[in-house]
């Protein structure tokens, strides 16, 4: 596989597009503080013409994020709209209402289906479908903590929506498990999982839309550049639209793909997407301009 080529930064390839769809979390920020080189050069390729469309795997809606982001400082210059895989699934779950739905996931998820007509039950035994935004305390439990009754709801044939197709998320210097852990425990058991975020279809349908709203016409594509942290979501995602990717290596990779005289290598970020069969046009460790 052809190693993504190295940046020094944004401004090197900035003037080739018109749109940039980046990640959130592990990009801009690491849900404890933002950061300001990253939040910076995606100021600047605004001011310079460009548009910046975040574009996050939260199961928040677009308006939950803005408010976190706000919370960690985040300029609101950094950014012209926001998608998020909460807006692209309450569509999926509109589908599915009334349900009823066992939903699993923290108490603050649940703005996520307000207005939705779901009618919930507190475990899969009588749900017609589960949806799933996290764990119910991602501070302490793992996947495994799951496996006996997600076992019992694989039996019955219900599906899972998985809101987040996230695995982990950097929250500080930790790694927490996300909805996509459990996504994935689901599928092992045999179950059937149905997902809206990155690196599916519908958000990025989303995002193009909003592309078109902001350049006042059609997207090009080739004018588009997808920035993420996320082997499985952010570059698979990219690669299967057809748009040049950006790979921040460092995020939730840590230092593998960082050489002995701590900067990046091409080579090991090369072995990062070569584990799941993708490319990326670009890599850095770390988002600047």
């Amino acid at each position: 596989m052809t190693p993504p080529h190295a940046l020094t930064g944004l401004g090197a390839v900035a003037g080739d597009y018109d749109i940039l769809l980046c990640d959130v979390w592990g990009v801009i920020h690491n849900g404890r503080e933002s950061w300001p080189e990253a939040c910076e050069a995606l100021a600047r390729f605004n001011r310079e013409g460009g548009h910046v469309i975040l574009i996050s795997n939260s199961p928040r809606t677009g308006p939950g994020v803005i408010t976190q982001m706000d919370d960690l400082g985040v300029p609101r210059e950094s950014w012209k709209a926001v998608v998020t895989s909460g807006d692209a699934t309450r569509a999926e779950l509109a589908r599915r209402a009334p349900g009823p739905a066992w939903l699993i996931g923290p108490d603050r998820d649940a703005p996520l289906y307000e207005g939705l007509g779901l009618t919930t039950v507190p475990n899969g035994d009588e749900a017609a479908f589960i949806s799933v935004t996290g764990l119910y305390d991602d501070e302490v439990e793992t996947p495994e903590d799951y496996r006996e009754r997600l076992t019992a709801a694989a039996a019955r044939g219900l599906e899972m929506i998985c809101v987040n197709p996230d695995r982990v998320v950097q929250r500080g210097d930790r790694l927490i498990w996300c909805a996509g852990s459990l996504a994935d425990l689901y599928e092992h058991l045999g179950g059937r999982v149905t997902m809206a975020g990155k690196p599916y279809g519908p958000i990025y349908d989303r995002a193009l839309k909003e592309a078109a709203d902001l350049l006042g016409g059609p997207v090009n594509r080739s004018r588009v550049l997808c920035i993420g942290d996320g082997v499985i979501t952010d570059v698979l995602g990219a690669d299967k639209q057809a748009m040049d990717c950006l790979f921040i290596a460092q995020g939730i990779h840590g230092d593998k793909a960082r050489g002995a005289d701590g900067k990046l290598d091409p080579a090991r970020a090369a072995e990062l997407l070569k584990a799941e069969t993708t490319y990326a046009r670009y890599a850095m460790l770390d988002l600047a301009w």
